[in-house]
């Protein structure tokens, strides 16, 4: 056995001697894309010659995680891949073109702020010039210098004026250079900051090790992951209401920093967090136990030696030390068609804890964390709408439609477009909805029903034998009218107080409480069915009964 080790070491040091190197020109052809990162995957087609062979995959992202590397292959080679390694590689330049593109433009940038300011310095030295002559002008005269005559004194007085108006101006022209030039650097910064993500002037090469027995191709995969990219979900409702239907469009808002432009590649989008970990994270012990004053104490003085500004907080008052110790559509309608055939659908891939949607098409993703809109897919609901108005608060009616999802896609929680008939009407959200569950699509207000809310009476009267009391009576009058061409539902809510002291007596007058009984916070609802131009008029009375020494907050 010992004299087999040299042998086996020596095998191995010839067989890495004898290692053939190849760069490989790779291209990104995949991602996948989670919420707080991305897995890429390059692809390349490799010509082996047989013997082993070191595949050299340069330039790739500083931040990609080593120990995600993962690598494939396939061809006419019989190829066993050996090992992965990455390593770390420092340079003196920027080996993104397109960093090293804005990083050029910023260093011409700050080439023309050094010349402006030489230009200033020369217009302040020409400046201190005139100012010394004008001094000599106007002073006394000497037995050396006389007083100059009239035309001398004249036409340097002119020269000065002159000289001081042309300076007086270039430094205009030199101050708006200027700010025209700060406003460039600050947006040429800006869009550096945004490209250099996770990188910077170095990056990562990975080393793939192939043994071949045979000369041959293969391609190969390879995979790894990056920080700097996220996708989140948002919505476009277009709402038919002659239909009573809903056409949702689905899109997923990609971003990426990761150093790495993304060019037609092949998009996926996951749901799933592997930032969460694997597992759930486990309970720690739930302890009571006496209190005492210098178990406290203990505590505090432990909290300031872990937090290094727990002092300053207290001096600034940020902590107080008190606290501390105390009907179906038709789905064949030609508007309903068009949206459906407006973008490609993506596919989706469920997992035990997980889904995933594969964009029909190839997508582009700049690394400059501009948001790239990606269509996921489009659906047709069948929606039962109804509208919800609280006049008391604000006298508008929103439309809701009741919604079942009926696609095999998961909706997750989003914003929302919502358009109605074709416009504009608001902005949104979705709440996460699993396919084949029931939702409610918030689609903004419709000045089709108008809703009025008027207080028509307030009378205050004594009560009891001796006038030891008081009762205040309200009354308000509620008008609903439906002015669109369709019969609509509408739901009105509305309150009365609600009595937290037994001193203090409310008692419901209008509606019949057996009619309309309000809930525990005092609300009242009411469905009301409207034809075509019908107006409905609701009253709400009520009073308030209490002892005159009371003093009751909250009337009115």
């Amino acid at each position: 056995m010992k004299r087999l080790i040299p042998v086996l070491a020596a095998l191995f040091a010839a067989t890495l001697a004898a290692a053939e190197i190849a760069p490989v020109d790779s291209t990104i052809s995949a991602v996948t894309v989670y919420t707080d990162r991305a897995v890429v995957t390059r692809s390349a087609k490799i010509d082996l010659v047989g013997g082993t062979t070191e595949l050299t995959f340069a330039n790739l992202p500083q931040a990609l995680d080593e120990r995600s590397l993962q690598v494939s292959g396939k061809g006419t080679a019989q190829a066993l891949i050996l090992d992965v390694s990455a390593r770390q590689n420092y340079v003196d330049f920027t080996p993104n073109a397109r960093v090293k593109e804005v990083e050029d433009l910023l260093r011409g940038f700050q080439k023309q702020v050094r010349g402006l300011d030489d230009r200033a310095t020369l217009l302040q030295s020409q400046t201190t010039m005139l100012d010394r002559m004008e001094t000599a002008l106007f002073a006394p005269p000497t037995k050396d210098v006389p007083r100059p005559d009239l035309t001398q004194f004249t036409n340097s007085l002119t020269y000065l004026t002159d000289q001081k108006a042309r300076i007086t101006a270039d430094r205009a022209a030199l101050d708006e250079q200027r700010e025209n030039l700060q406003n460039k650097i600050n947006t040429a910064q800006s869009q550096l900051n945004e490209l250099r993500g996770s990188g910077g002037r170095g990056y990562k090469t990975v080393v793939v090790r192939v043994s071949a027995p045979q000369a041959g191709s293969l391609d190969v995969a390879l995979s790894y992951t990056v920080p700097g990219a996220s996708w989140s979900p948002s919505y476009d409702a277009r709402v038919l209401s002659t239909e009573r239907a809903v056409a949702l469009g689905y899109f997923g808002i990609v971003r990426q920093n990761t150093g790495e432009d993304w060019k037609d590649v092949t998009l996926m989008l996951s749901t799933a967090r592997p930032g969460l970990g694997g597992a759930a994270p486990a309970l720690n012990v739930w302890s009571l136990d006496i209190f005492r004053a210098r178990d406290e104490m203990t505590l505090n003085r432990f909290a300031a030696e872990k937090d290094v500004g727990f002092a300053k907080r207290i001096a600034t008052g940020a902590i107080n030390m008190q606290t501390l110790t105390s009907n179906a559509p038709a789905v064949g309608t030609p508007e309903v068609k068009e949206f459906l055939a407006r973008e490609p659908e993506a596919t989706i891939e469920a997992g035990a804890t997980s889904a995933s949607f594969k964009i029909a098409t190839t997508a582009t993703i700049p690394s400059d964390n501009s948001p790239q809109k990606v269509p996921i897919t489009s659906a047709h609901f069948a929606a039962t709408p109804e509208y919800l108005t609280v006049p008391k608060r604000l006298t508008t009616a929103y439309l809701t439609a009741k919604v079942v999802n009926s696609s095999d896609f998961p909706l997750l929680a989003g914003p929302m477009n919502v358009f109605l008939d074709g416009t504009f009407v608001a902005t949104s959200a979705v709440r996460t909805v699993m396919s084949g569950e029931k939702f409610d699509l918030a689609l903004g207000a419709d000045e089709g029903i108008t809703v009025k809310h008027k207080r028509v009476n307030k009378f205050t009267e004594d009560t009891g034998l001796t006038n030891s009391g008081k009762r205040v009576t309200y009354e308000y009058l509620i008008t609903v009218q439906n002015n669109k061409k369709t019969a609509e539902r509408v739901i009105v809510a509305d309150q009365v107080p609600v009595s937290r002291n037994e001193k203090i007596v409310v008692k419901q007058l209008s509606p019949d409480a057996k009619d309309v009984k309000p809930s525990d916070e005092g609300t009242l609802k009411w469905t009301l069915d409207l034809k075509p131009g019908e107006k409905r008029e609701i009253s709400v009375k009520f009073s308030v009964d209490y002892a005159n020494e009371v003093s009751v907050a909250g009337l009115e």
